[in-house]
């Protein structure tokens, strides 16, 4: 779905647990997260702590988003 939305022209980054297959699909975007039950949080921290990993995650999102690649990129 992806590369569809790009070939659209529309720019997409692939937030994902596991990193290989968004290789493996062709996303120049990725940005890894924390769990596949999870990928946006983790039950076992505070709420505050959570809430703090959540904004570190769409922060990157949004600076993947805002970088030009040519080609695939993991923005760690």
């Amino acid at each position: 779905m992806v590369k569809e939305i790009e070939r659209a022209g529309i720019t997409v980054v692939h937030c994902c647990s596991i990193v290989p297959i968004s290789l493996t699909v062709g996303a120049n975007r990725i940005v890894p997260t924390v769990a596949i039950p999870h990928p946006f949080g983790d039950p076992a921290k505070t709420v505050a702590e959570e809430r703090a990993l959540r904004r570190q995650l769409v922060e990157r999102a949004l600076q993947a988003l805002a970088t030009p690649v040519s080609g695939q990129q993991v923005f760690s």
